[in-house]
């Protein structure tokens, strides 16, 4: 596909597989010392007494600092470079897990914090490291540490309670263990940060292009499927023992089945895509369609719940992907792209946050789940509108120093 700008030139092949190690290390790190925390919530609130308001906000602390802190990712990559600056967030990431170790309230929640501004760093840049460094493999590398991204966060759901049985220091040990991807990518790294993108560069300082239609179009897909996912992860057990009559086990599988089948979406997706802007596109209303049709059965006929969350897994699975292409296809050069990200990133991590608050209320307010089931499947058509949108054959062009940016024909 052509670029209004000039390509990257290639790293060497050495350079490269260390990139690359890098990136699939640093998406082993984007979920499991998060994912982690739920299945050993009831230690956690025994051992340090929490009420389940004070769990509640531990659990939602993360999508807070995401949001928060998306913004402010692109200046600091433009002053240090990307390379380094993801180096520094696996650095923070190890040390916010070591500081969850450390006993006590604040420790956890301050580890905690740390760890979600890091991982908030790695999910603004991968999608920018990817467009400069591989910018022919979008469309592969962002199915491929998503993937990774979601196997390692389900292994760590996992494997969290058994090993927090088995191991000396408990759940405290059983969450620092998954900084260990981290660490490894930094050690790694390390010798690239003075490269192309790395420390002592100067890079262009790209503005967040807020009056860009093409990047609010981006940005809208991003939060409309970060809403749709962060609601059912919250809420889909509790919808199906409640309307499906399904008991707590078979709850939880039906949580399972929702992951494990968004692997399977995660993966079609390029094999479906190609590198064609005409069938991405189609690619990206097809897998939003899936979506809206599995939350509107699971709405009308709560006994094919089963049926339904195959729909939504598959479709989400494939959206997250497109979302987080379409952050490095339509962004003009790497630069752009950590702008657009953050932009994205912050608008769709907020969205994720309110999302299953705003859900709650509804069910709360209403006594039941028709009118949040309903509202939900108005956002999964709304979606259409950006997945159409998001991924037309043009680019948001870098606003740099001043200068004025466009949306530009590819």
């Amino acid at each position: 596909m052509s670029n209004s700008s000039a390509s990257p030139v290639p790293a060497p092949r050495r350079t490269a597989v260390l990139l690359l190690a890098g990136l699939l290390l640093v998406a082993c790190s984007m979920r499991s010392p998060i994912t982690g925390v739920g299945p050993v919530l009831p230690l956690l609130q025994d051992d340090l007494r929490l009420s389940a308001a004070a769990a509640g906000a531990l659990t939602s602390l993360p999508l807070v600092a995401f949001a928060a802190s998306s913004l402010v990712v692109p200046r600091v990559a433009a002053r240090l470079g990307a390379r380094a600056t993801l180096v520094l967030a696996m650095l923070l990431l190890t040390a916010g897990s070591a500081v969850r170790w450390v006993p006590g309230v604040v420790p956890l929640f301050a580890g905690t914090a740390l760890l979600g501004i890091a991982i908030a760093v790695a999910n603004v840049l991968m999608p920018a490291l990817i467009r400069a460094e591989f910018p022919g493999r979008i469309p592969l590398l962002t199915s491929g540490y998503v993937v990774l991204m979601q196997v390692a966060g389900s292994l760590a759901s996992g494997t969290t309670v058994p090993l927090a049985q088995s191991a000396a220091g408990g759940w405290r040990t059983a969450l620092v263990v998954w900084a260990a991807p981290a660490l490894l990518a930094a050690v790694l790294w390390l010798p690239l940060v003075r490269g192309r993108g790395g420390a002592g560069q100067a890079a262009p300082r790209t503005r967040t292009p807020w009056r860009s239609p093409l990047a609010w179009a981006v940005t809208a897909f991003m939060g409309t499927q970060s809403m749709l996912f962060y609601v059912l992860l919250s809420w889909l057990a509790t919808i199906a023992r409640d309307r499906s009559g399904l008991d707590a086990t078979t709850s939880g599988v039906l949580l399972s089945e929702l992951q494990v089948l968004g692997v399977v979406g995660s993966l079609l997706v390029p094999a479906l895509a190609g590198r064609s802007v005409r069938r991405t596109r189609w690619v990206a209303v097809a897998a939003t369609l899936s979506s809206a049709a599995g939350i509107v059965l699971l709405l009308l006929a709560p006994s094919l719940a089963v049926v339904a969350v195959g729909f939504i897994g598959l479709g989400g699975g494939g959206t997250v992907v497109l979302a987080l292409a379409a952050i490095s296809a339509r962004a003009a050069d790497g630069p752009t792209a950590a702008a657009l990200s953050g932009m994205a990133q912050a608008v769709g991590y907020l969205a994720a946050a309110v999302g299953p608050v705003v859900f709650g209320a509804l069910h709360e307010g209403t006594g039941g789940w028709v009118v949040p089931l309903a509202a939900l499947a108005v956002v999964a058509v709304v979606q259409l509108v950006p997945a159409w949108t998001a991924h037309r054959d043009a680019v948001v062009e870098g606003v740099v120093e001043g200068v004025a940016g466009r949306d530009g024909d590819r």
